[in-house]
């Protein structure tokens, strides 16, 4: 990939795609220890990067290949970034969704002007289908990221952040399929050598490292991800060289810091921010990306989620920092009881959210109940403080053989 090509996008693509903020965080800038800048390609038209890839693309077809149309396999943010693209230029274009793919992307997709055509359960099922249709009606395969011009669009993003930062030391990327963080680290790299780029991938889907460790491209398995805009099982032939040029490494993240990440996004920075686009987030909270007196740059990639999953989200990270505690009371179904457990929790400063009185279940002899209380605790160490204060009055805490973070049992010591 030569810089020439990603300049000329640059030019293409100018009136296009947003010119997106580098905003500065000091709550990350002190958990990680360098000077921390976010690159909000969540704000981007369609809430997503991959705007900037198919715009460049499609607006490098002739007069013809955009009349007769172009056409995309895509469960997300792929296909809502060409169906605008071809809506800018004019151009028909058909977008293959599997019929799992929420009610909201496909609305989302109609909405930009694309036809929506839905087959199968899957990715896969949708790209099969996306060929058959491609060589039928003579449309143009935009893929989502294994081709050049792809690359060139997604390494606008480079060149735009050395603009507005030009003397950034370290770069981090998410990577899927290698689209984007071979763009960027390609500008990047080019321009300043000595900036390093650490990419990020999730986990569950760790093809794109394991690629880049063995220079062997192949199908890799996956499982299940927040962070689905990057779940790729084989890395692209057109990106992983660039990759293992460009790139200083390779780091991936788990499922409980990609959650973290993305509340402490919301929280601290005010940006809704999906999986892909937090992972690069969760590695730096993690500890993973040497930043200790650089000046770096975390791109977030996209920002399109499900609001009740974004919902279960924050429940879920709030109760990995200790934030939410949830502690289930065996005590003696008589008046007077949970008023003294709730006494004991008052005293520690946590506040009571819900409550809910269990009669009957298998470990519940006759004559008890079992309360669960979910509480808003300031953090680990507050929630650990309130499990202490009921064990200092008398609830001692026992084993169960459900294990889930955020969650104490504890059994009155008469109810024992």
């Amino acid at each position: 990939m030569e810089l020439a090509a990603i300049q000329d996008a640059q030019r293409r693509l100018h009136g296009l795609v947003e010119r997106t903020p580098l905003l500065h965080s000091r709550y990350l800038s002190d958990a990680a220890g360098g000077d921390v800048w976010l690159k909000a390609e969540c704000l981007q038209r369609t809430g997503s990067f991959k705007l900037r890839g198919a715009a460049n693309m499609i607006a490098s077809l002739t007069a013809e290949e955009r009349s007769r149309g172009v056409i995309t396999a895509s469960a997300g943010n792929h296909g809502q970034g060409v169906a605008v693209a071809a809506q800018m230029v004019g151009a028909p274009a058909v977008v293959v969704m599997p019929e799992t793919a929420s009610f909201a992307k496909v609305e989302a997709v109609r909405g930009y002007g694309a036809e929506v055509v839905l087959s199968g359960l899957s990715y896969h099922d949708a790209a099969q289908t996306m060929h058959h249709l491609a060589a039928e009606r003579e449309l143009t395969v935009v893929p989502a990221f294994d081709d050049e011009r792809i690359v060139a669009g997604q390494g606008t993003l480079g060149l735009e952040l050395l603009e507005q930062a030009p003397d950034i030391d370290l770069v981090v990327v998410p990577v899927g399929g290698g689209g984007l963080a071979a763009g960027v680290s390609a500008a990047v790299r080019e321009l300043r050598p000595a900036c390093r780029v650490i990419g990020v991938q999730a986990a569950a889907a760790p093809g794109a490292r394991q690629a880049w460790l063995t220079g062997r491209t192949a199908t890799y398995p996956i499982s299940q991800t927040i962070a689905d805009g990057i779940a790729i099982a084989r890395p692209g032939d057109v990106t992983m060289p660039l990759l293992r040029k460009y790139l200083d490494d390779i780091v991936c993240v788990d499922e409980e810091a990609i959650t973290r990440a993305m509340v402490a996004l919301l929280e601290r920075a005010r940006l809704v921010v999906e999986g892909a686009g937090a992972v690069g987030v969760a590695a730096l909270l993690r500890g993973m990306v040497p930043c200790q007196g650089r000046r770096v740059a975390v791109i977030l990639s996209g920002g399109n989620i499900d609001m009740n999953l974004l919902g279960r989200v924050v429940e879920h990270g709030l109760a990995g920092a200790g934030r939410y505690l949830v502690v289930r009371v065996a005590i003696d179904d008589r008046p007077g009881h949970l008023a003294r457990v709730l006494a004991v929790i008052a005293g520690a400063g946590a506040n009571v959210l819900d409550v809910d009185h269990r009669r009957s279940g298998a470990h519940l002899t006759f004559g008890l109940v079992e309360v669960e209380l979910l509480l808003e605790t300031r953090n680990a160490s507050h929630a650990d403080a309130v499990c202490a204060a009921l064990s200092a009055h008398g609830y001692a805490e026992r084993a169960a053989a459900e294990r889930r973070a955020g969650v104490r049992h504890f059994a009155e010591a008469a109810a024992s």
